[in-house]
């Protein structure tokens, strides 16, 4: 089907890329200055900043509670952003909503960006927020049953890379996997995936555009060939934990995604590959005011209920 006609309207008032080079401190800047007032968020019980003690050091991360129960399922959340943007701000209203639908504990993490923070330091600081959370589970108010880890495009591709780090250094707490649109090929030849091509041009992520936005991350170390960096790329992947992969109809990074799900099938994980028609790359981030795409946090809810 079509773009859907509010994400039309939006992209029509975007700029077309003019070929200069990127800058993370003012795409930062502006990303902040669009972050609504905290009085304009979606309310919930309780949320609180907090730093994570970890093997990687202090990593900031926000907590939020969806409700006054005294247990509840964890949710560790990783946000998208190219691997150097995004923050706890610009996607607070993600992690509210997932907090919201699947009565879980969120834990947004505030995890170090290239290129000032080389591969694998953002990784690293995700896998041990997870190894964290699970080591202060009585604190937090875990229930002891989910301990589930989600994310969205890059926060995807973390999502993956954790699942992997997570079997190979012998930690199954890991429960779930939930990954929105992920980036989980940085391999960016357009002849490897249909969608690369169909979906090149004028859905807001555009393939010419994904080399210069996930340079910063390569640059500083990160390798595609590297199960870590592209965890498609993993020969075994058995043993991982179930999946949810959405995708996105209009987004070049689809068919990686789709492909990944497959994958997943093919070693007995059980995974459910979800494609919401009408959408683009960061329909999760971006248009989930949209009621057809808000679903996305209700389908996760559904899968953290129903995925053993």
């Amino acid at each position: 089907m079509t773009i859907h006609p509010d994400i039309a309207k939006v992209l029509s008032t975007l700029p077309a890329p003019d070929g200069s080079p990127l800058s993370p401190q003012a795409m930062r800047a502006d990303e902040a200055a669009q972050v609504p007032p905290a009085d304009k968020r979606l309310p919930l019980h309780a949320v609180a900043d907090a730093i994570a003690d970890t093997e990687t050091g202090d990593v900031p991360v926000r907590i939020y509670t969806s409700d006054e129960g005294q247990t509840h399922g964890l949710l560790i959340y990783f946000h998208g952003g190219a691997f150097f943007l995004g923050s706890l701000d610009t996607h607070d209203h993600v992690a509210r909503a997932l907090a919201r639908e699947t009565g879980h504990l969120v834990i947004s993490v505030g995890y170090r960006l290239a290129p000032e923070a080389a591969f694998p330091a953002g990784l690293e600081d995700c896998y041990a927020v997870v190894r964290w959370a699970a080591a202060h589970g009585e604190t937090l108010g875990w229930d002891g049953r989910n301990l589930a880890i989600a994310g969205d495009s890059s926060g995807g591709n973390f999502v993956a890379a954790v699942a992997g780090m997570a079997r190979d250094r012998g930690f199954t707490g890991i429960t779930h996997q939930i990954l929105f649109y992920p980036s989980v090929d940085l391999d960016f030849d357009e002849g490897r995936y249909p969608s690369m091509r169909e979906n090149a041009v004028g859905y807001g992520l555009e393939t010419a555009g994904l080399k210069p936005f996930n340079a910063f991350y390569l640059e500083s170390g990160a390798d595609p060939a590297d199960p870590l960096v592209s965890p498609i790329k993993r020969q075994d992947l058995t043993g991982l934990p179930p999946a949810l992969v959405i995708t996105a109809e209009h987004d070049p990074l689809r068919d990686e995604g789709e492909l990944y799900g497959r994958r997943l099938e093919g070693f007995g994980v059980a995974a459910t590959v979800s494609r919401y028609d009408g959408a683009n790359h960061g329909f999760v981030q971006n248009f989930s005011w949209i009621p057809e795409f808000y679903r996305v946090f209700e389908e996760t809810a559904e899968f953290l209920k129903a995925a053993k």
